[in-house]
């Protein structure tokens, strides 16, 4: 490993007294709160010089402007920001950057702002322990009943991504799971998307199981438990209820595994070297990038001002959303009511059409959403609230004006 910057070592820069400002989207579900929090623990004993300080764009708290108050209470002068996330989509490129732009200004504290974690070598390589780990599991538990365990070759590793509106987020997704097939040898590799664009989890599983192995590896590449891996989940178990010859394994998503805050580590000190370039060139909102032509110079804005520190919740389930309130069991965002159910039409986005390079400040919020252009696929969202298919169907089918409920 390199060596810290001086400037981390010595907790200031030429701006003054540095601190770490690690940002999450935030969620309804409290045990991916939980662990996101526990995650910057983590990073917090990395750096025991620096002060970290954590926060939320929605429902949740810290809002992210507690933390940077924290920050600045604590003598910082200098903030080291870095986004919660595994892509860089509208969250890590809009909304996350107009918060941080807005309170810059009105504070006058220094904010630099660093890149998402990234395809990364690490990540990658917490992704493959995640994998092995259950793979050792299921092969265990053949042995224990006496059976043979499923060769690599018998066997296809599925990726589940967020998914969103952003086809250069999406498509790091793709690179992961190829990254994934060839470092193990598996016989075949998919990805699928937990919401917004296609295939989504459960018509992709049903398009899957016609390949023909014997094993299906679901792997959510995600770094906390919420609503959509609990809908990865339940939706996984639905096609392999149907498919009781092929052995369906669950990996567990990368959670707080020493890598992934490793990697949270390398981008603070990006931060401190000026070294926090994004993928420009396939950035829809900079570029004129195939089927997003029209995105290019969107201004910047948040959508999440009015779910700021949102904090309701439900009683029905212990810590993680179950879907037990709902008759098609696919969890929602805890707390939704009719003050504000939160729900999106099918052709919207996740949240958010911005970068944060040069766009245009300053304009009014009114939680507007571009059109994605793929709404109306058919392994898309409105596959969410289709009838479930019976066994032996081709896919789920489209239901016309059905919704998505979008989640953490």
């Amino acid at each position: 490993m390199a060596p810290l910057p001086a400037q981390l070592l010595a907790g200031a820069s030429a701006n003054g007294k540095l601190g770490v400002m690690v940002c999450g989207h935030g969620s309804r579900n409290r045990l991916a709160v939980e662990e996101f929090a526990q995650l910057a623990i983590g990073l917090q004993q990395r750096l025991p010089h620096l002060p970290v300080a954590y926060g939320y764009l929605e429902f949740a708290r810290p809002i992210l402007r507690d933390g940077l108050d924290q920050l600045r209470q604590q003598g910082v002068e200098h903030v080291l920001a870095v986004p919660g996330m595994l892509f860089a989509a509208g969250h890590a490129k809009n909304d996350i950057p107009s918060v941080l732009n807005t309170y810059a200004a009105e504070s006058g504290l220094r904010i630099d702002y660093g890149r998402e974690l990234g395809v990364d070598r690490k990540m990658i390589e917490a992704a493959g322990a995640r994998i092995r780990g259950a793979l050792q599991q299921a092969d265990a538990a053949a042995a224990a009943a006496g059976e043979p365990a499923v060769p690599l070759h018998d066997t296809l590793l599925v990726v589940v991504g967020r998914g969103s509106s952003d086809p250069d987020a999406n498509s790091n997704v793709s690179k992961v799971t190829r990254m994934l097939v060839e470092g193990f040898g598996f016989g075949w590799g998919e990805t699928l998307y937990s919401g917004v664009t296609f295939p989504l989890v459960e018509p992709g599983l049903r398009h899957v199981v016609k390949l023909g192995f014997r094993r299906i590896v679901v792997f959510p590449y995600f770094l906390f438990s919420g609503v959509l891996v609990s809908r990865i989940r339940l939706h996984s178990e639905r096609v392999a209820a149907d498919h009781p010859a092929v052995d369906f394994v669950q990996a567990p998503y990368l959670g707080d595994h020493p890598l992934v805050i490793d990697t949270f580590h390398e981008r603070v000190e990006e931060v401190v070297r000026g070294d926090t370039q994004m993928n420009c060139s396939l950035c829809k909102y900079r570029a004129q990038v195939l089927g997003f032509e029209a995105e290019v110079g969107d201004p910047q804005r948040s959508h999440h001002h009015h779910v700021e520190g949102l904090i309701e919740s439900c009683t029905l389930c212990e810590r993680e959303c179950t879907g037990a309130c709902q008759p098609d069991g696919v969890p929602i965002p805890l707390g939704s009511g009719p003050a504000h159910s939160h729900v999106h039409g099918p052709d919207q986005t996740e949240h958010g059409p911005v970068h944060d390079h040069a766009h245009h400040q300053g304009q009014p919020h009114d939680h507007g959403h571009t059109r994605y252009p793929h709404a109306d696929h058919p392994l898309g969202p409105r596959s969410l609230t289709a009838a479930p298919p019976t066994k032996g169907d081709p896919a789920v089918s489209p239901t016309p004006g059905t919704q998505e409920i979008h989640g953490a």
